[in-house]
């Protein structure tokens, strides 16, 4: 059978019994929402379409590519596990990578989950409600865009695509897939690195294994390079491992160390980088050094698969067309994105800030933090361990109104889970006093002399004229959000400011732009908007199709030039 996106979605949380359910299953657009009355979760219902997972309806891959909106839709998949899954001690996980946006999940007819969240994985113990034989599994997504009361990014909310909106994602967009387990497991584990003093700790958290011995064993390029064990306490274990060699992971070089983490039966195999990130005076230290952020703002949208690449290696292109351009890295803009590009960011040395795709949620609501931090919680649990995210952006682009109390509280949790990186509260307008450690601005000014001579002026004088909103006493340090030059010369389209009337005029706006913040002692960082076009917007150096629009060559040379914040 072809299965598509065969590869284990999660390579920095692998077990070798595993099973991949992407493929073709049951589907039915509910419009009425009556699904759950017409008792659709029993294990005899049938359902009236098929689709192909993990692509969204409104994707052309799903097999449908319908794009109207539908806010209820059905899944149902017949599934019979290998011999030796069922009847001993051993569990069963059902794992979905990411469904948009309540998804209720029955196994023969039995509740099992209720999830919100569309852009964090669904992980749930299916095992008391198998049994021997065929079993029934039958996922139900809510996807209500336009109430105003959940996150959903880019996605537009009006029918069609328009501006920077753009095709809405309704349901499973991520991989779905059975994990067996031994009965007492690890759930979940956090990697911190200590380059200094050469050591990883790993902070375990395990099911079912109080007083259990937990192993963690380390590699570099095949050559072991220590063990340490630890007891399970509290369903806890802490295991430091003291490393016969540091190699640091940095920009470009994304020096990987292999992990196995075993708890008796269970061994768990993941890997992590050696590296520590600071902030100081609104500047990013890498590994101890000065680092220039030279970003591109990547939406992770594709024209065949929507939210979701059609094949891996579409992920790893991405990120070899944004290098190819001079860019170490990226914001990761509206939506989280998932495991399998983080891991590739991992291996190629490519830094990225996280980001939630807080648009479409009103955080001026009162219940817009029930509807948002316990998702952006599951996002840092998800993603913790990765070594190329170097910063939290949870927010972009917040109104004047937002509730403050919402934004200090959003920043004083993820702190208190993740204290090793940086952050920013809300990128570009609206910033809450003393949460951020980057004062951060999106400047699309297309006159490369007013643009210079603003940032100039901030250097000089301290404040950023004509940016009101973001006062504060902070120095900006952090242009997150500029260029964004319109280029589709054989077609219109949306895009910031005055298209070029040229190709050179084109290239010498990005250079005059990037010039100007290279050249400020006061300016540690960039990112380009954007690395494609999506739909109708045209601000991408590579068109939708991801075909070149200018040599890569050029933008590199004038990225890669030493800033004048660089020792």
């Amino acid at each position: 059978m072809n299965i598509p996106r065969p590869e284990h979605p999660r390579p920095d949380f692998f077990r070798p019994d595993w099973i991949n359910l992407n493929g073709e299953w049951e589907f039915h657009e509910d419009y009425s929402r009556s699904g759950r009355a017409r008792k659709l979760y029993h294990a005899d219902a049938a359902l009236n379409q098929k689709i192909t997972v993990p692509f969204c309806r409104e994707s052309v891959l799903s097999g449908l590519g319908n794009t109207d909106f539908c806010e209820c839709v059905w899944y149902r998949r017949a599934v019979t596990l290998p011999e030796g899954w069922f009847g001993g001690s051993d569990r069963v996980i059902l794992h979905i990578g990411a469904c948009d946006y309540k998804t209720e999940v029955w196994v023969n007819g039995k509740n099992v989950c209720n999830h919100v969240g569309g852009f964090v994985p669904i992980n749930v113990d299916i095992t008391d409600a198998l049994e021997a034989g065929e079993n029934i599994i039958t996922v139900c997504a809510d996807d209500v865009i336009r109430s105003g009361n959940q996150p959903g990014g880019k996605q537009s909310t009006l029918y069609a695509s328009h501006g920077c909106s753009y095709t809405r994602t309704t349901g499973i967009w991520q991989t779905v897939w059975l994990e067996r387990v031994p009965a007492s497991y690890i759930k979940n584990f956090k990697v911190y690195t200590d380059i200094h003093a050469g050591t990883v700790t790993v902070a375990v958290s395990a099911v079912a294994a109080e007083g259990k011995k937990v192993v963690v064993k380390t590699g570099y390029e095949q050559v072991p390079t220590g063990m340490a064990e630890a007891v399970v306490s509290n369903g806890m274990a802490y295991v430091t491992v003291k490393l016969s060699e540091v190699n640091l992971w940095e920009i470009g070089e994304g020096r990987l160390y292999d992990m196995s983490i075993a708890l008796g039966d269970d061994t768990v195999y993941t890997y992590f980088g050696m590296r520590s990130v600071e902030v100081k005076d609104g500047f990013l230290y890498l590994n101890g050094k000065c680092v220039f952020q030279r970003l591109i703002l990547d939406q992770g949208f594709y024209p065949d698969g929507i939210y979701t690449a059609s094949d891996e290696k579409e992920l790893i292109a991405d990120i070899d067309r944004s290098m190819a351009c001079g860019f170490d890295g990226a914001r990761l803009h509206q939506k989280i994105f998932e495991p399998r590009f983080l891991y590739y960011c991992d291996k190629k040395g490519y830094i990225v800030w996280g980001e939630h795709g807080n648009w479409g949620l009103d955080i001026a609501r009162a219940d817009a933090w029930a509807n948002f931090i316990p998702e952006w919680v599951e996002c840092l649990e998800r993603d913790f361990n990765h070594p190329a995210i170097i910063g939290w952006c949870p927010l972009n682009e917040t109104q004047k109104n937002q509730d403050p109390d919402f934004v200090r509280a959003l920043g004083a949790v993820t702190r208190a889970f993740d204290p090793t990186r940086a952050y920013i509260d809300t990128s570009g307008w609206t910033h809450v006093h003393h949460v951020s450690d980057f004062m951060d601005v999106h400047d699309y000014d297309q006159n490369p002399e007013t643009f210079r001579a603003r940032y100039e002026d901030m250097r000089v004088n301290g404040t950023l004229q004509g940016m009101p909103r973001n006062h504060f006493g902070y120095t900006t340090t952090f242009v997150s959000e500029y260029g964004g030059i319109r280029w589709a010369p054989e077609g219109a389209g949306w895009g910031y400011g005055n298209a070029p009337k040229t190709g050179e005029e084109f290239i010498e706006r990005f250079r005059g732009l990037t010039d100007a913040l290279l050249d400020n002692p006061a300016i540690g960082g960039l990112c380009y908007t954007q690395l494609t076009d999506v739909e109708q917007e045209v601000n991408g150096l590579y068109t939708y199709n991801r075909e070149v629009k200018f040599d890569p060559a050029i933008f590199k040379a004038i990225l890669q030039r030493k800033a004048a914040c660089e020792e």
